[in-house]
Parts: C-alpha cells; sequence; structure tokens
C-alpha cells in the first residue's frame, strides 16, 4: 500500500515529461491518452507516475478508464491507482520533431544506416564536416562504431559504404508511427487496447 502525499491545486502544471527511466515502471504509472483515445506518445510511452495522474484526477483534467488493484490512502479517502486516464481537453501534436540524438536514433530505427548493425550507435555526417557538411537531418545517421570508423572524413564513394536509405527530416506522424514499432519492455494488461486498437488486423 502507498501513501499519498498533500498536494495542493496551485502546484504547477501537471508534467508531460513522461516516465523514461525503467526502475519507475515497477510503481504503478498511468498511460496517458489524448482526449482522442490515443496516446500522447508512443515512443517514449506516454506515462504519467501515480502521483501525476492522481493529481489530475483531482484537478478534473482527466478520467480514469481503468485502474490498479493497488490501493493509496490520504487522511480522508482511499484511492486505486489510474492505470489509464484520457484528457478531458485534446493536446494538438507538435507538428515539428526535434532534433535530437534520441530521435535521430529513432528515424533510423535504432540500426546502423551502413550495415544494418544495432550495437555500439554512433552518429556520422554523411559528408564529413571537414568537406562541408553541415550538423542536420538530412546529413546525420546513425551508424555503428565500426562503420563510423571505416568511413572517416571520407565521402562515401571514397569508403565503398552504400546507405540504406537516404536521411532526411521526419514529420510528427513519422516519428509517431516509429515509436509504435519499439514498445517498451513493460506493458500492464489494462494498457493493451489503447495502444493498438488503430493497428490494421492480421489475417
Amino acid at each position: 500500500m502507498l501513501d499519498v502525499q498533500h498536494m495542493d491545486e496551485g502546484e504547477e502544471e501537471f508534467r508531460t515529461a513522461f516516465v523514461r527511466e525503467p526502475s519507475a515502471l515497477r510503481h504503478c504509472p498511468a498511460l496517458v491518452l489524448n482526449a482522442d483515445f490515443r496516446p500522447l506518445s508512443y515512443y517514449p510511452l506516454s506515462l504519467w507516475p501515480w502521483q501525476e495522474a492522481i493529481k489530475a484526477v483531482f484537478l478534473d483534467r482527466v478520467q480514469i478508464l481503468a485502474e490498479y488493484e493497488e490501493v493509496v490512502r490520504s487522511q480522508r479517502a482511499a484511492f486505486r491507482i489510474p492505470s489509464v486516464v484520457v484528457l478531458k481537453e485534446y493536446v494538438r501534436p507538435q507538428k515539428r520533431v526535434a532534433f535530437t540524438r534520441f530521435n535521430l536514433f529513432l528515424r533510423d530505427e535504432f540500426c546502423c544506416q551502413y550495415c544494418g548493425s544495432k550495437g555500439d550507435l554512433t552518429f556520422d555526417h554523411v559528408v564529413p564536416r571537414s568537406r562541408g557538411g553541415i550538423t542536420s537531418w538530412d546529413n546525420v545517421v546513425a551508424a555503428c562504431a565500426p562503420c563510423n570508423l571505416r568511413k572517416g572524413n571520407r565521402s562515401l564513394k571514397q569508403s565503398g559504404l552504400a546507405l540504406r536509405r537516404p536521411p532526411h527530416q521526419p514529420n510528427a506522424e513519422e516519428m509517431r508511427n516509429a515509436g509504435r514499432r519499439f514498445p517498451p519492455n513493460y506493458l500492464h494488461d489494462s494498457w493493451q487496447d489503447f495502444l493498438y486498437w488503430d493497428a490494421e488486423l492480421e489475417a
């Protein structure tokens, strides 16, 4: 059983930075759905710590769709911990995808864009910076350390390497679809219907 700490309605807005740490997944996180009943984010999966979910319920910002068996208690009442909540107001997804290490790895599906390996990933400038290449979506790819070392400051032709696909700036929908292909290690049973309900059924 967990204890609810005092929650002040005057506290700052409930968080939009989702749980990433594996250890936090052991403590009853809540899957957060947008008002259209789709996750706010697939990768990282839009999860709140249970404290944030309960606070959002108190602030009347979410509706509870499913609950854990675990119960928390305050000085006045007891509550079952929400496992799935849906926002009452629709949050428009960001159209611009930030150029970050995480998003670039996700775009490239966490594999080397030269050989396809998934281990020891780094980044490589397709056109080396020493040759005028810039750090941008269109010129940076995920690369394993051996391929990166092999290519060095040479061009693709000089190195004998070839790209699996040309680098490009992804849009938000592409990144959401990419994220769905990499579910986290932990998925609570109550989340399943909301994560993949719009996927095509297999024959």
